[in-house]
């Protein structure tokens, strides 16, 4: 299945942006990328810093809440994001329960879920502030940029292909397999 791909300039939030197009019954599997984000969101409220230069993504699709439980997601998307990170890096990513990726104890990455419902349909929708070349500064924590741990060039053109390719290879068997069994792919 592939994600119908929206780039824009300057957003509030990819989240919100994900949000008006379900409302709007935009339903096809998206992937919302944005240059820049003027009120990145965190979870529980939180302020996500947004610096340009760095990757803001929301990816929405439907999905079934029967099937997999919004707490199955939670627990993959990290894995999802930390194997692609892994390519860039020798050192250790690490998941900081429930949506933070850290190198040597600094955030590089934080990931927002949200489900919505349209017309007793639900929908997923997963941000993604990666912070790839510019380093943000916080009061209540370190922060890095995935350039500070790696030796290779970062692209963000490259890294949001690949985040488009992993979630287009899930969102195509998302009825055939639990998240439980991508968790394994993903992890190893």
């Amino acid at each position: 299945m592939r994600l119908k791909i929206i780039r824009l300039n300057c957003v509030k939030s990819t989240n919100n942006e994900a949000i008006k197009l379900i409302q709007k019954n935009k339903l096809q599997p998206t992937m919302i990328i944005a240059k820049l984000q003027t009120k990145g969101r965190g979870t529980m409220g939180k302020k996500w810093v947004s610096k340009s230069g760095n990757i803001f993504t929301s990816i929405y699709f439907e999905i079934n809440p029967k099937k997999i439980n919004f707490r199955q997601y939670a627990n993959l998307n990290p894995y999802i994001i930390k194997k692609i990170l892994l390519k860039y890096t020798d050192f250790k990513v690490k998941i900081k329960w429930p949506n933070d990726l850290l190198i040597k104890k600094k955030k590089i990455c934080g990931i927002l879920q949200e489900v919505i419902e349209q017309r007793s349909r639900f929908f997923l929708i997963i941000g993604i502030g990666l912070n790839t070349l510019v380093t943000p500064r916080y009061k209540s924590f370190n922060a890095a940029a995935l350039s500070d741990f790696s030796k290779k060039k970062i692209k963000n053109k490259i890294i949001l292909e690949d985040i488009a390719n992993i979630y287009e290879k899930f969102i195509s068997n998302i009825n055939k397999y639990s998240a439980l069994n991508f968790k394994k792919y993903y992890k190893g």
